[in-house]
């Protein structure tokens, strides 16, 4: 049978061999790896053993592997009820996973091997944002080698559980972005690079010693850069108006000329005026009624500029429905209207420039869900619906973010279900990590109760007495939220061994009929389980009973 750590090893041993045929590792190197992965009696091994070959690398990455703290126990689903709730059984059901994200990497590979749409991550690459990951697992401050050890092990998981179309993004700063794009071309390939997003930002470091530094940046990598479909512009979001009797969508630009040569003097015959009547919404060249609004071309209240047009190229466009007047308080504004062409049924490329997206808007948005500072810097809803809608084409993608913070990756994905009636579902992983503001953990103060309240309209506690859900329908939709049971590998103990403790059903899977087809099931899942069932007597009579 086919196992988990056998697929892994099978991946490792030949991204090794291709390291090898690239000149990155010398033969001898590679083979003596090769050795060592066969060999290993657990995933984690296998991955930090596969890691030596990356501390040296030609083009230039160099750093020094901390390799977090190992040990015997398995680490498995448990759900949490009374976290965990439904509105809607018809609706697909989204994951929040509270602990370690390498433990619940390893546990969704057991359902989600190959099947991720999108991964986005925002790793912590500061010692002030890391936390307690330093003194949890380094024993020393976080420095560059530490988040290149962290993001390794990680990045070798999420790269499995990606589909062959998938994506993975990462959000990253100016200072960290060249060392992490290094680590991701090792990971997933440098052919496999899509292209690296410029974000700019709001505001600017003043306290800057030289600039004000407004932007980071996004590294994209795909599974398999040749299945790769990147999303497209749609029609609605490429023109912002429809009209009713075209049935067209379209936009609007000024009717008044700009620029160069647009004052009165620079184009004098083209001052004039026209006239647009309120009530019948109709614009002419002459005045037709006394209700008639007489509009010219002004740069402003004192400067007269020019029309674009000429008066038979205005009236053409009278007659065809492509002028469109608008007020602004006491102003009335002739636009000209840019109809979509229904000839072009494809859709637009996105820009890999992204400069639309407010990034203080995400921590208005988070205190109008959980009033105060509970949580520092929280992303953007709408850069994260911007970076799913890049991704894929899918409206029923699976989008994975493991570095979840405040849950803004679940409530993009909510409300792109919300606008287009997908089927999209999210899974996020966090840590309980306690600050100040969180006494009882960032999952449980501020992720779960984020999601909680945009999902019901209400908190745990029932309370509903929070500005969103005055100015917001709830989005409905499903949640379950696990935490992690831990055994030890050799516990045989009746209820007490892993086989007993781990639910399959949390995994996918159905229920098993038999303890027998229950053990083959978690040692071909979970690496550090018993390696032999015969060696236990407890296990063979529990099995031979049956």
């Amino acid at each position: 049978m086919e196992t988990k750590m056998t697929v892994m090893k099978e991946g490792l041993l030949e991204e090794i061999e291709k390291r090898v045929q690239d000149k990155v590792l010398e033969k001898t190197n590679g083979d003596l790896l090769k050795k060592l992965i066969l060999n290993a009696e657990s995933d984690r091994e296998t991955i930090f053993i596969a890691s030596l070959g990356t501390i040296y690398k030609r083009t230039g990455l160099h750093y020094d592997k901390r390799l977090e703290r190992m040990d015997s126990s398995i680490h498995y689903f448990k759900k949490n009820e009374e976290l965990s709730f439904r509105t809607d059984e018809s609706k697909p059901i989204n994951k929040l996973i509270i602990g370690d994200n390498y433990d619940a990497l390893h546990n969704l590979l057991v359902e989600y091997r190959g099947k991720v749409d999108v991964v986005y991550i925002d790793p912590p690459y500061g010692k002030d944002s890391m936390g307690e990951f330093a003194k949890t697992n380094y024993d020393n401050a976080i420095t560059r080698d530490n988040l290149l050890s962290m993001l390794y092990p990680r990045l070798v998981l999420a790269r499995q559980l990606m589909s062959n179309e998938g994506v993975i993004l990462c959000s990253i700063d100016d200072r960290n972005q060249a060392y992490l794009k290094c680590l991701f071309d090792e990971v997933f390939g440098e052919s496999n690079f899509i292209t690296c997003f410029p974000k700019k930002g709001s505001g600017g470091r003043q306290d800057s010693k030289h600039f004000a530094i407004i932007h980071e940046y996004v590294l994209c990598y795909a599974r398999k850069a040749d299945d790769f479909v990147s999303g497209r512009i749609p029609i609605e979001v490429k023109y912002r108006f429809y009209d009713e009797k075209k049935q067209l969508h379209y936009n609007l630009q000024l009717l008044r000329k700009w620029g160069d040569n647009s004052r009165k003097e620079d184009r004098p015959n083209l001052y004039y005026p026209i006239y647009y009547n309120e009530v019948s919404n109709l614009l002419a060249l002459t005045r037709k009624s006394e209700r008639d609004i007489e509009i010219y071309p002004m740069i402003d209240c004192e400067h007269p500029g020019c029309w674009r047009w000429g008066k038979s190229t205005m009236q053409e466009a009278f007659d065809d429905g492509l002028v469109e007047v608008r007020q602004k308080k006491d102003e009335y504004i002739p636009y000209e209207k840019l109809m979509e062409d229904p000839k072009d049924s494809s859709n637009k490329l996105y820009t890999s420039w992204i400069d639309d997206v407010d990034n203080s808007s995400g921590a208005r948005l988070l205190k109008t869900i959980i009033p105060g500072d509970v949580f520092k810097y929280p992303k953007a809803v709408d850069l994260l619906k911007k970076l799913i809608a890049m991704s894929t084409q899918k409206d029923d993608a699976v989008i994975l973010d493991f570095y979840a913070g405040s849950g803004t990756t679940g409530h993009a994905v909510l409300d792109l279900n919300a606008v287009d009636w997908g089927r999209r579902t999210f899974i996020l992983c966090q840590l309980n990590e306690k600050t100040d503001t969180t006494p009882n953990g960032i999952a449980y103060d501020v992720t779960c109760k984020r999601l909680k309240r945009i999902m019901t309209g209400c908190c745990y506690d029932g309370s509903s007495d929070f500005p969103w859900a005055r100015d917001h329908q709830p989005y409905g939709g499903n949640l379950d939220v696990f935490e992690f049971g831990t055994v030890s590998n050799f516990e045989i103990t009746e209820e007490k061994s892993p086989f007993d403790g781990i639910d399959e059903t949390l995994y996918g899977q159905e229920r098993f009929g038999s303890m027998r087809e229950k053990v083959n099931w978690a040692c071909s899942n979970f690496a550090t389980t018993q390696k032999s069932l015969e060696a236990f007597e407890d296990w063979v009579k529990r099995v031979k009973g049956e």
